[in-house]
């Protein structure tokens, strides 16, 4: 797309995952759902009888489920996922582990099908402009940059961005934007903690991976910062030729999405908090 600026989007979505990931799986007990179903109910925070209500299901056949004396339907499987609002990747380990073939498949960004996402990922980053925005994957991988987003990456080594970069390396990294941050504290406190719930809810093997390697990069200890937004939002610090940026970004993701590939983006897009930042984003989207 002509609004990137980094490299190549990654492209380790397999074309079908149901044959490269899940087809060669052997079946699984029902108890092997079971025990996944109750995982979720509980990390909702939803009661046996909440879920009964909410999905039109008798307590005594959920119960039944979730200890693995019963197996449910195919139907079932997705109707209680819906209910608690499991993760598409996650509902097709629901269907495997209750003996069923996935349902949603990952298609490349780059396919025919996926034509219609890429002109409205194309929109919604040119029409940022001239503030930065970018679309990155469920590991924080970035897929797809304005022009702006250089605004960041010119201040990082080369092969930070091998791969299209990754966001939360990008910014902790020594060589990446650590160096420049002016509340580096802050701004690590909040991206380990939101690694970290992700990496908790998801059982991500690549996620627990980058969280133990962010933690591990040399940091100052957190100084309190001064409230200069009244706790409206957590604003993003950090100097570029001589100059300190201010920015707050806004995060969205694709509601009706039923490919992996899409229900695992998200758009994030920053904002200038001042009228300095402003300027010189505006200067900036001039000269490049």
């Amino acid at each position: 797309m002509s609004t990137a600026t980094i490299a190549a989007p990654r492209t380790t979505v397999p074309t079908d995952p149901t044959a490269a990931q899940f087809k060669k799986q052997p079946p699984t007990a029902p108890a092997e759902f079971g025990a996944m179903l109750r995982a979720w109910r509980r990390t909702r925070n939803v009661s046996q009888l909440d879920l009964s209500s909410a999905s039109g299901v008798s307590t005594r056949h959920l119960s039944f489920m979730e200890t693995g004396r019963a197996k449910p339907s195919r139907e079932m499987v997705l109707r209680l996922a819906d209910e608690l609002e499991v993760p598409l990747r996650e509902r097709n380990k629901l269907l495997v582990a209750a003996g069923y073939a996935p349902e949603f498949k990952a298609r490349p960004l780059a396919s025919p099908e996926m034509s219609a996402v890429r002109r409205a990922i194309d929109v919604v980053l040119t029409g940022h402009l001239p503030f930065p925005a970018l679309m990155h994957d469920q590991h924080s991988n970035i897929v797809e940059a304005n022009k702006t987003v250089g605004i960041f990456t010119d201040l990082v080594a080369p092969h930070l961005l091998e791969g299209g970069g990754n966001t939360v390396r990008l910014t902790l990294h020594p060589e990446g934007l650590a160096p420049h941050l002016v509340n580096h504290g802050e701004a690590r406190d909040r991206l380990l903690r939101a690694l970290s719930r992700r990496a908790a809810a998801s059982g991500d093997a690549e996620l627990t991976a980058l969280l133990k390697e962010c933690v591990a990069y040399p940091h100052p200890e957190p100084e309190p910062e001064p409230d200069m937004y009244a706790g409206v939002v957590l604003p993003f610090r950090f100097r570029r030729d001589g100059q300190v940026l201010t920015f707050f970004s806004c995060t969205a993701v694709f509601g009706s999405a039923a490919d992996l590939t899409l229900a695992d983006m998200q758009l994030e897009t920053f904002f200038p908090a001042d009228e300095v930042t402003g300027e010189v984003l505006r200067e900036y989207a001039a000269r490049v």
